[in-house]
């Protein structure tokens, strides 16, 4: 599955067959073909979550996209333990900000989840070519985001009397999978899509590479 970037195509293996994220030379962001979802973490903390999203992502032909600072280097071995083999499956792009994030992605509308909002994630109705957009593990998102974007965030009901929070990886899977669902009752949208077709993005740096035999 190649990485469609400014009018070019590229394999997702480097020369050492590592996954690899893809810049687009500064060229003009692309519109078309365009990924089912798209999904963001925000300054993810611990590299094992964003292993297991990856996986996820992987399997759901969903693009990820890491908004900068991480809390990890790409090369972590927790975060290439948890994301196992699937690395060259991952469709990555990490960004500088979300701001960033937000102008590459310029056409997909931001979700947000967030334990602050009201409304339930089964309730909210998306839309092909949305961003579904997580905080960080141990700060969320930024309070700017909480209260400019009010109608756009969305949360996953859980007893917080019992349990503060779920994991990351299980909140974006019970997310994704929900959209997908949704997605799915219309024929005319495909729910996966093999050629991404991302927009610009702000800084190349090169994926994890896949595990050594042990």
């Amino acid at each position: 599955m190649p990485i469609i970037s400014s009018g070019r195509s590229a394999p997702l293996r480097n020369k050492a067959g590592e996954p690899r994220v893809e810049d687009n030379g500064g060229g003009a962001p692309i519109q078309e073909p365009k990924p089912a979802l798209h999904v963001a973490l925000y300054q993810p903390d611990i590299p094992q979550n964003t292993g297991n999203v990856a996986r996820t992502c992987a399997a759901t032909h969903t693009p990820l996209h890491l908004i900068e600072p991480l809390g990890f280097h790409l090369s972590d071995r927790y975060l290439k333990r948890a994301g196992l083999d699937y690395w060259p499956h991952v469709l990555l792009r990490v960004h500088a900000s979300l701001e960033a994030l937000r102008r590459e992605l310029y056409s997909s509308r931001m979700v947000y989840f967030s334990a602050h909002a009201s409304r339930r994630y089964y309730e909210f109705p998306f839309q092909p070519g949305d961003c579904l957009v997580f905080g960080s593990e141990t700060k969320g998102l930024p309070q700017e985001v909480l209260d400019s974007e009010t109608d756009r965030i969305v949360q996953i009901p859980i007893d917080r009397s019992r349990v503060r929070s779920l994991n990351l990886a299980t909140s974006v899977g019970a997310a994704l999978f929900e959209a997908l669902r949704q997605l799915a009752c219309y024929p005319e949208e495909p729910v996966f899509s093999c050629s991404p077709g991302l927009g610009d993005r702000s800084e190349v740096e090169e994926c994890v590479p896949s595990l050594p035999p042990s």
